[in-house]
């Protein structure tokens, strides 16, 4: 398996009505956080810990909630609030 991110449980029910110019922001926000995860939890699938506390990012005009599983190696993105 390789590191990745996704929404939870699907693009439609967390983006709603999200513009698309927030969703660039997000998924260039999620592709950092994958980055982060990757480099920290190397052995991912291995992993016997508990998993992380979930975040929230900021980005521009709005922000999102997320988690990060490592024995999924997934960045799960898990709620978008537009301001």
């Amino acid at each position: 398996m390789t590191w990745a991110w996704e929404y939870e449980p699907d693009e439609a029910h967390v983006t709603a009505d999200a513009p698309p110019a927030l969703l660039v922001e997000i998924e260039d926000k999620a592709a950092e956080l994958v980055r982060a995860a990757e480099a920290l939890y190397i052995h991912g699938e291995a992993y016997d810990g508990m998993s992380p506390q979930g975040g929230t990012a900021l980005v521009a005009n709005g922000m999102f909630v997320y988690q990060v599983i490592p024995r999924h190696e997934r960045v799960y993105i898990l709620q978008v609030t537009v301001w």
